[in-house]
């Protein structure tokens, strides 16, 4: 089995009419895992509500985001909305949106803590750009990093990795995570492209940061080399307890926001080798914009999964 956290509320975080980052993307992911011919293997769960262990959440959030910038975002909700960049939307019901992704992260922790079976949280807002004062890049929380801080306080959870494989570098979490002995976080991403951060050349402050720029037009016999010499390696020699996985689906070549050319099929064979890294996984949703290859892309990770 594999648990898929998923809410209707995240369709309630409203980018507007034209933003690449749209509810749109999560009714394509859950129509093509309902209709998957291995669809009766999903346990699908809703995140825990955010007014039943409120201090759970806040203490994970905190953890990582002051509570100064955790306010900010609820009070512009509240008021009607606004951005926190010029691309990130924060509308009425954003703030309950984002705190219940957050939700359906540590939820996702706990179940693969407990059950060691995979599972994927299918939420919105995406996180891995969000600064700890910041949101930027369409992120408002940093998921991943929240879900890697509260995996640690977890009994037999001594390390986490966080392997991010969306185009974009996740500088968010890698700002958060950096300075953590306890974190190895890893990113591909193409390069020149936004942010404009994750060179080669930075490796926390532990060796515990491995990112790997990559050219526009790359494909999967670009990425495979470094899975197999490099990244299957990283992790293995640093021994995490838990896998979480920043899932994006951008860099797939129908993607609009980008120019790297994998396909869908070739996140399954990703997941192949993140098996080799751990047997703990938990993905989580970050970017993917062309639908119907985000959907695709999603339906080959969890299928290796189940096939595991």
């Amino acid at each position: 089995m594999l648990s898929v956290f998923y809410s209707d509320v995240f369709l309630e975080h409203d980018t507007g009419s034209y933003h690449p980052e749209n509810a749109g993307r999560l009714r394509a992911i859950a129509t093509a895992l309902k209709s998957a011919p291995w669809a009766d293997q999903l346990a699908w769960r809703s995140p825990t509500p955010t007014n039943v262990h409120p201090d759970r959440l806040m203490a994970a959030l905190h953890a990582v985001h002051p509570e100064k910038y955790v306010v900010a975002v609820k009070y512009i909700a509240d008021h009607g909305g606004g951005h926190v960049d010029p691309d990130t939307v924060i509308s009425p019901r954003s703030y309950v949106a984002a705190t219940l992704a957050v939700n359906a992260w540590i939820d996702g922790v706990d179940s693969v803590v407990q059950t060691g079976d995979p599972a994927f949280v299918l939420a919105r807002p995406p996180g891995h750009h969000a600064m700890p004062k910041l949101g930027m890049g369409f992120c408002i929380f940093s998921n991943a990093a929240i879900a890697a801080h509260y995996a640690l306080t977890q009994p037999g959870i001594q390390r986490v990795g966080i392997l991010d494989w969306d185009v974009h570098h996740g500088n968010g979490t890698q700002a958060i995570v950096e300075h953590n002995p306890r974190i190895a976080f890893c990113s591909l991403h193409e390069s020149p492209q936004y942010p404009g951060t994750g060179a080669a050349s930075e490796h926390g402050d532990y060796d515990n940061v491995l990112n790997f720029p990559m050219a526009a037009g790359s494909t999967l016999a670009d990425y495979q080399p470094l899975f197999e010499q490099k990244i299957v390696p990283f992790f293995q020699a640093f021994q995490p307890d838990l896998l979480i996985i920043s899932a994006g689906y951008d860099a797939t070549q129908a993607d609009p926001l980008a120019s790297i050319c994998l396909q869908p099929s070739d996140y399954g064979l990703f997941v192949g080798y993140c098996l080799q890294i751990c047997d703990r996984l938990l993905f989580g949703l970050e970017g993917g914009y062309d639908h119907d290859a985000l959907a695709q892309s999603v339906v080959a990770t969890v299928g290796r999964c189940l096939a595991r």
